[in-house]
């Protein structure tokens, strides 16, 4: 994990937040919990914090997706960073290029304005336009790609306002998705030369759902099908009357009475996974990488 030059872990739009998960702490970051006869704690960048029923923790990340890149023209590499929120950083390595010193890290601007694009940023950095500078291209998560051109030059960057190169993938989620390939969303780029042609093509990756591919089912296999989605259903329900009981409004607050609902929950839950496993898939995930060739400058 990259430190800064003060020794502390990059945690871009991390930390730790009062008043998040069920009305207690929220950390974003690397962060692991540890089982005690003691009690729950959480570790989290030297500070030992303890989840009670009263101020449970959760953790969670940003969604970081870091690029490499001279962004100042000083011959070291800085850190272009995009997370959850759609925002863009850069962290400048203020040290060499044999031995990095991460300052602080500030978010990037465009046409005077905090760049923010549909959430989950992926940046990249390519001179896309030819004039010896690095230009800036940020995937976002609904699927779309924008341009923001440097008007500055290679050791002062300005960016313009955005330009869409591609524009946003279907929602399809669940049993919505199609059955044929179509471009999705959380768009991830890389910039190259791909066909050898002289100009630079863009490599998009991005995540879809899609229908599977299966036979039709046979009058008996769908009266058993239907059988088994009505007791999952009836599962489901008693699985969420126990969750209520953990996270809800009026939610247990004594450590026995969340581990023995916990107990409880476990043969649920189990059930659900085997119930489940006996249906036809609905859906399947994907990650598809699209091409986009670039015809001229």
């Amino acid at each position: 994990m990259i430190k800064d030059k003060d020794g502390k872990i990059i945690n871009i739009g991390g930390g730790i937040r009062e008043g998040g998960f069920r009305g207690g702490i929220s950390i974003a970051g690397n962060a692991k919990f540890e089982t005690t006869p003691e009690g729950t704690f959480v570790n989290y960048q030297g500070q030992r914090l303890e989840s009670t029923p009263d101020r449970p923790i959760g953790i969670t990340g940003t969604a970081s997706a870091a690029h490499p890149a001279d962004w100042d023209g000083d011959g070291d590499y800085d850190l272009i960073i995009g997370d959850i929120r759609g925002k863009v950083y850069l962290i400048p390595n203020e040290g060499t290029p044999e031995s990095y010193a991460f300052g602080k890290e500030k978010q990037l601007l465009a046409g005077g304005k905090l760049i923010n694009v549909k959430r989950s940023a992926g940046p990249f950095t390519a001179d896309w336009d030819g004039d010896g500078d690095l230009d800036l291209l940020v995937g976002a998560g609904d699927g779309s790609v924008s341009l923001f051109h440097n008007t500055g030059d290679a050791k002062s960057p300005e960016l313009a306002s955005a330009v869409l190169l591609v524009p946003p993938g279907e929602k399809a989620p669940g049993r919505q998705a199609p059955k044929d390939v179509r471009r999705g969303k959380r768009s991830k780029i890389c910039v190259t030369d791909w066909n050898g042609d002289g100009l630079l093509d863009l490599l998009v990756g991005d995540f879809a759902t899609q229908k599977p591919d299966l036979p039709e089912p046979t009058h008996e296999e769908k009266a058993e099908h239907e059988r088994i989605r009505k007791e999952l259903e009836s599962v489901r329900e008693r699985y969420s009357e126990l969750i209520q009981k953990i996270h809800g409004p009026s939610r247990l607050r004594t450590k026995e009475g969340i581990e023995q609902v916990q107990k409880e929950m476990e043969p649920v839950r189990k059930r659900m996974t085997e119930l489940r496993s006996k249906l036809p898939r609905e859906y399947e995930r994907h990650g598809w990488v699209w091409l986009f060739l670039r015809k001229e400058i």
